[in-house]
């Protein structure tokens, strides 16, 4: 699997945990994000729903993946540099959600903050992670290494 797929699907995986572990602890419904992200789509503003929150995370998820990996191709990210990344697209991501979509402004923010943060975290650590080039040796550079 490539390094930049496969970092973007276990971030997208995992980024959910602090939003959902806050819904578990405080007795929240623990799929509002998702039914929230649901109305993202086109046509479904005044719509949430799981299948269609599932569809806007992943798109959303492939969609800065694949910022963040071209950001990587020139600059190491890793953890820190990745988790900064996170808070700066939480800024973007949130800012304009919360204004427009009243689903997502209902959500308590802490979390979706800290599943952005957890988003750019991992994506920014398996970007760096070695991986194996063309030529079947290891690289330790971001993806695109195999170009030089």
């Amino acid at each position: 699997m490539n390094t930049v797929v496969r970092a973007g699907a276990v971030a997208a995986v995992v980024s959910g945990v602090p939003s959902t572990a806050h819904a578990m602890l405080t007795g929240r419904d623990v799929l509002a994000a998702t039914r929230a992200a649901g109305t993202l789509l086109p046509g479904r503003r005044d719509r949430p729903g799981v299948a269609a929150g599932l569809i806007a995370h992943v798109l959303v998820s492939a969609g800065w993946t694949c910022v963040l990996a071209a950001v990587a191709r020139r600059h190491h990210l890793g953890v820190a540099r990745g988790a900064a990344a996170g808070l700066a697209i939480a800024a973007l991501d949130l800012g304009l959600a919360r204004r427009a979509y009243p689903a997502v402004s209902a959500l308590p923010r802490v979390p979706q903050v800290l599943d952005h943060l957890v988003f750019g975290a991992v994506t920014g650590a398996l970007l760096d992670r070695p991986h194996r080039t063309d030529q079947g040796t290891t690289c330790t550079t971001s993806p695109g290494c195999s170009e030089l």
